[in-house]
C-alpha cells in the first residue's frame, strides 16, 4: 500500500511529494524550486528570498478578513542518515517509504517527516478549497538542521502575520511554548602520517548497531554514543599496548547521536591478542551497561591492512579529550518536570587530510547555563592542545504562559478530543527564538504529529496522529483571533 492512500489523503499526498525530492541540509535546492513552483501553480503570491526561504500567501476566506494573520512555519531540509550498508544517493534518490503496522518508516534511511510533515500540512492548507481561515502565510525555511541559517537570515518586514504556528514538534497532543538554544563546539588536531613500524599488525574496530537519534529530543533516553564507546576502546590500546591510530570515522551530523564509529589501529604483533581482548571486554561491558536500551549494539575487532599511522602523541591527546568530553544530559530543569536544561552531543570524531575533527552540539534553555556548558565542553580539548571554535550559536525561546494562541490551541484541542493538551518547553532547537528577533510582536506556539527517532534510520511517524493534527490545525485556523 502506498502512503498516498492513507487518510487524510491530501496531507499524505503532499508528504509523498516531499519524499520524492532530495533535500539534505545545505543541499535543498530542489526543494526550494519545488515549493516555489507549488505556490505559483496555485496562483498564490509567492516569494523566494535571497537565501532560498519560501513564503506563500493565501488570502482570507470571505468574512475572515478581520482575523489575525497566521504564519504556518516549517523547514524544508532533512537530516540525511542511513545505515552503513544502505546504498542511497542523498542528492538524487527519493526516500523509499513503507507502512509497518501503525507507522510509516523509510527503508534504512531517515524518513524526513522532520519536517516534511510540517511542509505537507502547510501545502495542504494552501491548496485546500474548503477551509475557513484568516490571512495565511506559509514560511518554508532552509537549513534548519545544520545551523538554522534560513531562519537567521530571514529579513524583518517580509511577513505580515501576528501569530507564528511552528510545525516542527514531534509528539501529538503536546503544545510547546519554549525551546533550548545551542552552539556548535568544534575541536581540531593537526597530524602527520608515517609508515607503520616493523612488527606491527592492523586491526579494524567497529562500533555499530546503536539507535542513534535526535540529540535534543532523545538525549535523555540513555542511548549509547558510538564515539564515546570508541574512545573507551582506543585509549587502553594506545596507552597500554603501544598502539598507533591509523584513522577514525564516527558520526556525521552535529544534531544526531552517533550510531556507528570505525577506527583502524596498528599494534605490536605481541600485543595483538591483548588488543582484541580490550575490544571484546568493552563489548561485554557496554552490552551490560546499555543492554536494556541498545538491543543491537555490537563492538568488534578484525585484522585489516594498515600502512600509515599518526605521528607523535596527537592521537592519544585527541582520544583522551574525547574520553573526557561530557556527552549526554548535563542538568535537568528545576522548574519544569523531566525537562532537560543542558546537554551536549559528542557528534563527530573523524580523521581526514591531516586533521582530527571533533564536533559537538551544546544545548541549553537558560543562556547563562548554556554558556557555562560551552566552556565545560571546550576545556578538555583546550588542555589537549586542540584548536577550538564555537559557531552557529542561536537563542532559545522564552515561554509565555499567557499567550493568546496557546489559550486558543488548548481550547480547540479540548473541544475536538475531549482532553487537555500538554503544555511544554522542548530541549531541541526550534526556529521560533531566532525568527522572533526580527518579529518581536509575534505570538508563538509549536506543535506536530508523533515522530519517533528522528535523525536516525529508525525515524517513523504515527499514522493516526496525522489525522488528529490535520483536524486540529484546520480548527485553529477557523477560530483565529480577531484583530484588536
Amino acid at each position: 500500500m502506498s502512503i498516498k492512500n492513507l487518510d487524510p489523503k491530501i496531507v499524505w499526498k503532499n508528504f509523498y511529494a516531499m519524499t520524492q525530492i532530495p533535500r539534505p541540509s545545505k543541499r535543498e535546492g530542489k526543494a526550494v524550486i519545488f515549493l516555489e513552483n507549488f505556490g505559483k501553480n496555485l496562483g498564490l503570491d509567492t516569494i523566494k528570498d535571497e537565501l532560498g526561504n519560501i513564503i506563500i500567501r493565501k488570502p482570507a476566506t470571505p468574512g475572515m478578513e478581520d482575523r489575525k494573520g497566521i504564519i504556518l512555519q516549517s523547514h524544508m531540509d532533512m537530516v540525511p542518515q542511513k545505515k552503513n550498508d544502505k546504498v542511497h544517493d542523498w542528492d538524487n534518490d527519493p526516500i523509499e517509504t513503507k507502512i509497518v503496522g501503525d507507522w510509516v518508516y523509510a527503508d534504512d534511511t531517515t524518513l524526513g517527516a522532520d519536517d516534511g510533515m510540517g511542509c505537507a500540512i502547510s501545502m495542504s492548507v494552501l491548496e485546500s478549497k474548503d477551509l475557513v481561515h484568516g490571512p495565511i502565510e506559509a514560511l518554508f525555511t532552509i537549513d534548519e538542521e545544520t545551523g538554522m541559517t534560513g531562519a537567521q537570515g530571514l529579513k524583518g518586514g517580509l511577513l505580515k502575520g501576528d501569530i507564528l504556528f511552528n510545525m516542527d514538534s514531534e509528539t501529538e497532543g503536546e503544545l510547546y511554548i519554549g525551546c533550548a538554544g545551542g552552539a556548535d563546539v568544534t575541536a581540531t588536531f593537526d597530524y602527520e602520517l608515517e609508515d607503520v613500524p616493523a612488527g606491527y599488525k592492523g586491526l579494524q574496530i567497529d562500533v555499530k548497531g546503536l539507535l542513534g537519534g535526535h540529540s535534543g529530543m532523545e538525549i535523555n533516553q540513555g542511548r549509547a554514543n558510538a564515539n564515546k564507546l570508541m574512545a573507551r576502546a582506543l585509549l587502553p590500546i594506545l596507552r597500554n599496548l603501544n598502539g598507533r591510530l591509523g584513522s577514525v570515522a564516527g558520526g556525521t551530523l552535529r544534531n544526531a547521536i552517533p550510531l556507528e564509529c570505525v577506527a583502524t589501529v596498528a599494534v605490536p604483533e605481541a600485543n595483538l591478542e591483548k588488543a582484541k581482548k580490550v575490544v571484546s571486554d568493552l563489548f561485554a561491558n557496554a552490552a551490560n551497561e546499555y543492554g536494556p536500551v541498545e538491543k543491537d549494539l555490537h563492538i568488534s575487532a578484525k585484522p585489516c591492512e594498515v600502512t600509515k599511522v599518526m605521528k607523535g602523541d596527537v592521537a592519544m591527546r585527541a582520544t583522551i579529550a574525547v574520553y573526557a568530553c561530557l556527552s549526554g544530559v548535563a542538568r535537568f530543569s528545576l522548574t519544569m518536570d523531566n525537562m532537560v536544561e543542558t546537554s551536549n552531543n559528542l557528534a563527530v570524531f573523524h580523521s581526514e587530510n591531516g586533521k582530527i575533527t571533533i564536533m559537538t552540539l551544546a544545548r541549553g534553555s537558560i543562556d547563562s547555563a548554556k554558556e557555562d556548558l560551552i566552556e565545560t565542553v571546550k576545556s578538555p580539548f583546550i588542555l589537549a592542545g586542540a584548536n577550538v571554535k564555537v559557531s552557529g550559536e542561536y537563542p532559545g525561546w522564552q515561554p509565555n504562559v499567557d499567550s493568546e494562541i496557546l489559550s486558543l490551541c488548548q481550547k480547540v484541542y479540548k473541544d475536538l478530543f475531549g482532553e487537555e493538551p500538554a503544555v511544554k518547553a522542548i530541549h531541541a532547537g526550534l526556529e521560533c527564538g531566532i525568527l522572533s528577533t526580527n518579529y518581536k510582536h509575534w505570538d508563538m506556539v509549536s506543535c506536530g504529529p508523533t515522530i519517533c527517532s528522528p535523525h536516525s534510520p529508525l525515524e517513523r511517524v504515527e499514522i493516526a496522529s496525522i489525522d488528529k493534527w490535520w483536524r486540529f490545525v484546520k480548527e485553529v485556523l477557523k477560530e483565529a483571533p480577531v484583530k484588536k
